[in-house]
């Protein structure tokens, strides 16, 4: 892996267990997200894929690839995510699998429109 100069955004998809689509939703709203602002990751999109019920997606933005690496380590290295929603959220997961991609800051300002408010 190489290191860019311009912002980077990984893609997160995942694919959960049979019927669990809402119930993730909901940890995600209630638990993940205000969690991941507490920690200062920046959050782009996420949700639910229109074609399944059973498949979730969440975008995240990082200066680098540094950054993102030493980002992650510490939120899920972290006892308020191993002894918070941890358990409950992975529960529902199924697999996962992250594409991370150079973007510009227009492209991610883009991304941030499909989220629901």
């Amino acid at each position: 892996m190489t290191n860019t100069a311009s912002p980077i955004i990984e893609i997160r998809s995942y694919n959960l267990k049979p019927g669990t689509g809402a119930a993730f939703h909901k940890l995600v709203i209630e638990q993940s997200m205000p969690m991941l602002t507490r920690w200062q990751v920046d959050v782009v999109a996420f949700g639910p894929s229109l074609q399944s019920e059973d498949s979730y997606f969440l975008v995240r933005t990082y200066k680098n690839l540094e950054h993102l690496q030493q980002s992650q380590d510490a939120f899920y290295g972290s006892d308020e995510w191993k002894l918070g929603p941890r358990e409950a959220i992975i529960s529902h997961i199924l697999s996962y699998t992250n594409v991370v991609i150079a973007a510009t800051k227009a492209s991610i300002d883009a991304l941030r429109n499909i989220t629901p408010k």
